[in-house]
């Protein structure tokens, strides 16, 4: 009798086993969707994320990358493509992939790694409770906006006049503005908006700044004025004007300072993201995360071409200094 129940017992054993097995190993498929190319994406702290939760590509996690190449007009169809493969989560790589992944489902769960505003865009009702399928991380910092300021006064005393370029209809636009009167009556500084809605607008808005004769520039982050930074920084430096920019390339391209959220520790806390949804994590339940790391990077061969000289005050506190 003892031995007959002891190979049933072995049985179900030998039955439950590989079905554990099996689910322990599953492999869960995700997209990855994003504006840029992949021959130079922004996306290994993504999976560097991603491999320190034990995530290894083609193992267990399949990740489709649906790439635009600069063209938002292909968005939607390739967030269509991911929805169709039915892939578990969207990591939407960039702000610009975030509306055409909502648009494309309300019930795949979606990923930000980076996104403006948010819930003035009316992706999420709040930061604390995104109450749809859509959570993850927000570079939503306004505040920053009037340090940035005051970061180019402490540089550039002299500069009296700020042209301010920046995208006009995004989401956290009005809220940089009012922070930069703000600090600007306290700096003596007069600013000079120039607007952009579209990329084609960039020239004219540069020549608006010649004109207007400004004496130094503040770049509001947004996508038109980030996928343009090349030339931003090149019209700066032809035009002598020192620059405070919100992302490091901008300075690893030539810009003068930049002052923001620390983007690939922002894309590599995305992967945080992904785990509590694989694991059953419902969006609406989880809050997005704000900016927890700034940087202060530096260019100076740039102050040099402009004749500026950093204050050691200033340089104590960069995080980067580019000699």
């Amino acid at each position: 009798m003892c031995l007959s129940r002891f190979l049933v017992l072995l049985i179900l054993l030998a039955l439950c086993t590989p079905a554990k097995a099996q689910q322990s190993t599953k492999v869960r498929r995700i997209g990855y969707l994003s504006i840029g190319s992949s021959s130079s994406p922004p996306i290994e702290p993504f999976r560097q994320g991603l491999r320190e939760l034990k995530y290894i590509e083609g193992k267990n996690i399949i990740i489709e990358y649906r790439w635009a190449n600069g063209n938002a007009e292909r968005l939607p169809h390739l967030a269509a493509e991911l929805v169709g493969l039915k892939v578990d989560l969207i990591v939407a790589g960039d702000s610009d992939a975030i509306s055409p992944a909502a648009q494309a489902t309300s019930s795949i769960p979606i990923i930000m790694t980076v996104s403006g505003d948010p819930v003035a865009a009316g992706y999420i009702a709040s930061l604390a409770r995104p109450g749809g399928n859509i959570t993850g991380l927000s570079n939503l910092a306004p505040d920053l906006a009037g340090k940035r300021l005051e970061l180019l006064k402490e540089v550039a005393p002299r500069v009296s006049s700020v042209a301010i370029l920046g995208d006009s209809s995004g989401a956290s636009y009005s809220a940089q503005i009012k922070e930069l009167e703000i600090a600007s009556r306290g700096l003596g500084m007069q600013l000079q908006q120039v607007s952009l809605r579209e990329s084609r607008d960039l020239e004219n808005a540069l020549l608006t700044i010649i004109r207007n004769r400004a004496a130094g520039l503040f770049v509001i982050p947004s996508s038109l004025t980030n996928s343009s930074r090349k030339r931003i920084v090149t019209f700066a430096a032809e035009n002598r004007l020192p620059g405070i920019y919100p992302l490091s390339g901008y300075v690893e391209d030539g810009g003068l300072m930049a002052y923001g959220p620390n983007i690939p520790e922002m894309r590599r806390r995305a992967a945080i993201y992904v785990d509590k949804v694989l694991k059953g994590g419902k969006p609406s339940e989880i809050p997005v995360e704000q900016p927890k790391k700034f940087e202060l990077v530096i260019n100076l061969k740039t102050a040099k071409r402009l004749g500026l000289t950093i204050p050691q005050s200033v340089l104590y506190r960069a995080d980067k200094v580019i000699k």
